[in-house]
C-alpha cells in the first residue's frame, strides 16, 4: 500500500493548523471518502499519471488501487502554501496537459478575501519582475495585494545568457533558478500550470476589489479556476516554426532552457560521433542573422572550430540590421575570423530530411523526440534556398543540425467562449494592444508587459521584443498597479534604450552603451561589462550574490590555469 505525507507540520490555512486527520478546508477525512483533498497524515493516495497543481485538492479514485502513486509536495512560507509540484517530474518538463473536461472545476482559494488579488500570467522578465516590484512597494495594511504568479515551468530563465550553456561558461542554476527559491522571502504565491482561457471582469468597488459578480477568472489546464481583481499578461512569445514546410519537424528553436539543453546534448553527441574523423566535419546551419542568430553562430563556430562548419542564412542583406554600427562590425569581424559562411539575401523555402531507413534516435534526457543526424549522407537535413533578388542562383544545403532563430509568436490567452465579451485588441504583430499606462485597451483592470504587449514609442515604431523592454515595463506595471489600487494617477511608460549587447563566444562579447556616444566595448572587456550588467539585472539580491561568487570562482580558476599553461610553455621553450 502506498502512502502520502504532506508535511511534518501542516502550515496554517486562514490562521489555523490542521489536525492529524483534517483536510485543508477543515473537514474530517473519514467523512469524505471520495473527495479531492490533501490531508496531513499518511493517507492512501491513488493519483493519476498527470501533474495536478492547486490550492486544496488531490485527485483520489478508489478504482486506481494498486497503481503507482505520486506525491504532491508543497512549499510552506509565511503561513500558507506557495508552490505545488509533482515529485519525479523533470524540472524543465511540460505541465499537465491532460485535464479531463468532465472533472469538476477546482477554485483557487486566496488567503484573504478582503485584500486585492493580482494574478500574473507568465514568469519571465515581465511577469516575475512585476511581482517583485509589487512586493517592494510600501502598501497600506488593508490594501497590500495578494499576488499569484502562474507559469508553465518551475524555473525563471535569464534568456540572454542561454548561449553560455553551449560555451560552458554558466551552469543551469545560475541563469535558471527555481521560482521557489526566488520567491522564498516574499509573500508572492506561485502555481506551475498552463493558461487555458480567461474571462475578464468589469467594475471595481472600494479597496481595489471587484464588484460582486464581476470578478475576472483565469482557467488553467489542470482544471483550476483562479478569480482575480487585477490581471497582468506576461506570457512572452514562442518560436514560430510553422511558416516554412518542414521547419517544425526538423529545425530546432533556441528560445528556452529546454532548447539550449537539447542543443547542447545533440552537439555533444555529434562531437563524440565525429571524434577523430576530420574528413567529415559537423555541419550546422543557422536560419536568421539577427541578434540570436549571430550570437548562436559565433558561439557554435568557436566551440566546433576546425571540427565543424557553420553557415548563416538570412533574407536581409546584412547581419543584425537593427544593431548599432559598432556592434554589427565587431560581430561581422568575429564571424569571418571563425570561417562562418554568410548566405545573405536568401530565404528558406523548405526543410526536409534526406532518405533514411533508420528509426530516429531519442534523447531520453529531454521531453522532445528529435531525429538525430549520425553523419551519414542519409542522415543529413536538406534546406532549399531561394534568392530574394533576381540574378542569384537557388541553392540546396545539407546540415546535421538546423537552428531556427527567425519569427516569434506572442502568447495571448484566449477568451472563454461561454462569455459574451469583446476579445483583446490585437496588433499586426499578434500582441495585445495597450495604452501608455500599460493597460489593455478597453480593459483597465488588465495590464500587459513584455513580448505579449504591443506599444509604440514616440516615433510610432513598435517597441522591440527584448528583455530590456520587459524589465522596464515591469517596473512601471508594478507602480501603476499600486497607483490604481490606491486611487493615484498612473504613470505613462517611456522606454529608455540603455544600449545593446551580444555575446560572441567564450570570454568574447560586444557592448554599445548609449550613455557614452560612440563607445564600443568588445573582446574580454566587452564580456566583463556584459556579465556585470546582467549580474545587476538578476531578479533578487540573493541570486546576485550566489551567481557573482560562482562567476568569480570560475574566473579565478581560469586565470590560474592560464598562468600555469604560460609558465609551462616558457619553461619548455
Amino acid at each position: 500500500m502506498a502512502y502520502m505525507m504532506v508535511s511534518q507540520q501542516t502550515p496554517p490555512i486562514n490562521g489555523k493548523y490542521l489536525g492529524d486527520r483534517e483536510c485543508l478546508h477543515g473537514t474530517h477525512y473519514s467523512s469524505l471518502v471520495d473527495s479531492r483533498i490533501i490531508c496531513r497524515s499518511f493517507v492512501h493516495a491513488n493519483v493519476s499519471r498527470r501533474l495536478i497543481y492547486g490550492w486544496k485538492f488531490l485527485t483520489k479514485d478508489r478504482k486506481t488501487k494498486g497503481k503507482s502513486d505520486r506525491q504532491l509536495i508543497s512549499e510552506s512560507r509565511s503561513g500558507h502554501l506557495h508552490v505545488f509540484a509533482s515529485m519525479g517530474e523533470s524540472s524543465v518538463g511540460d505541465p499537465a496537459q491532460s485535464y479531463d473536461e468532465d472533472s469538476p472545476m477546482r477554485l483557487f482559494t486566496w488567503p484573504d478575501s478582503k485584500r486585492p488579488r493580482i494574478c500574473i500570467l507568465g514568469g519571465g522578465f515581465g511577469g516575475l519582475y512585476t511581482a517583485l516590484r509589487l512586493e517592494s512597494l510600501m502598501w497600506p495594511p488593508d490594501k497590500k495585494p495578494q499576488v499569484l504568479l502562474v507559469d508553465q515551468s518551475d524555473r525563471f530563465v535569464f534568456k540572454p545568457m542561454l548561449y553560455e550553456i553551449l560555451s560552458g561558461e554558466v551552469d543551469a542554476w545560475e541563469i535558471a533558478p527555481y521560482f521557489s527559491e526566488l520567491l522564498s522571502n516574499t509573500s508572492v504565491l506561485f502555481i506551475k500550470d498552463k493558461v487555458k482561457t480567461i474571462c475578464p471582469c468589469y467594475g471595481l468597488k472600494g479597496n481595489g476589489l471587484q464588484t460582486s459578480g464581476n470578478v475576472g477568472a483565469v482557467y488553467l489546464e489542470s482544471g483550476m479556476k483562479v478569480e482575480y481583481d487585477w490581471l497582468v499578461l506576461a506570457l512572452g512569445a514562442e518560436a514560430k516554426l510553422d511558416v516554412v514546410p518542414g521547419a517544425l519537424e526538423f529545425a530546432l528553436p533556441f528560445s528556452t532552457l529546454e532548447d539550449a539543453i537539447r542543443l547542447e546534448k545533440q552537439l555533444r553527441a555529434l562531437e563524440r560521433k565525429k571524434f577523430g574523423k576530420s574528413e567529415s566535419p559537423i555541419h550546422v546551419i543557422v536560419v536568421g542573422s539577427g541578434y540570436c542568430g549571430v550570437e548562436l553562430a559565433a558561439t557554435i563556430a568557436e566551440r566546433l572550430a576546425d571540427r565543424g562548419k557553420v553557415q548563416v542564412v538570412n533574407v536581409e542583406s546584412t547581419i543584425c540590421p537593427s544593431a548599432p554600427v559598432g556592434n554589427r562590425e565587431a560581430a561581422l569581424k568575429v564571424l569571418l575570423a571563425r570561417n562562418v559562411q554568410l548566405l545573405l539575401g536568401y530565404f528558406v523555402s523548405s526543410v526536409r530530411k534526406a532518405y533514411n531507413k533508420k528509426e530516429p534516435e531519442v534523447f531520453e534526457e529531454t521531453s522532445v523526440t528529435h531525429t538525430t543526424p549520425t553523419g551519414n549522407t542519409e542522415d543529413l537535413f536538406i534546406l532549399d534556398l531561394q534568392p530574394v533578388q533576381k540574378g542569384l542562383p537557388s541553392q540546396t544545403l545539407q546540415a546535421h543540425l538546423v537552428l531556427w532563430t527567425v519569427g516569434a509568436k506572442p502568447q495571448v490567452p484566449s477568451f472563454d467562449s461561454s462569455f459574451q465579451v469583446q476579445p483583446f485588441p490585437i496588433s499586426g504583430r499578434g500582441q495585445v494592444e495597450i495604452d501608455e499606462t500599460l493597460q489593455v485597451k478597453g480593459y483597465p483592470q488588465i495590464f500587459a508587459v513584455g513580448d505579449s504587449a504591443g506599444l509604440r514609442d514616440s516615433s510610432g515604431r513598435l517597441l522591440p521584443m527584448t528583455a530590456q523592454v520587459a524589465i522596464q515595463q515591469a517596473d512601471f506595471a508594478g507602480w501603476n498597479l499600486w497607483a490604481a489600487i490606491n486611487d493615484r494617477p498612473l504613470l505613462p511608460f517611456r522606454f529608455q534604450n540603455l544600449g545593446e549587447m551580444m555575446t560572441l563566444g567564450k570570454n568574447d562579447a560586444v557592448c554599445a552603451p548609449t550613455f557614452v556616444e560612440g563607445l564600443i566595448l568588445d573582446g574580454r572587456v566587452g564580456n566583463t561589462a556584459r556579465k556585470l550588467a546582467y549580474l545587476y539585472r538578476m531578479p533578487t539580491n540573493e541570486q546576485r550574490v550566489k551567481v557573482g561568487l560562482s562567476w568569480l570562482a570560475k574566473s579565478s580558476i581560469d586565470s590560474i590555469a592560464g598562468l600555469q599553461s604560460a609558465i609551462t610553455q616558457a619553461l619548455g621553450s
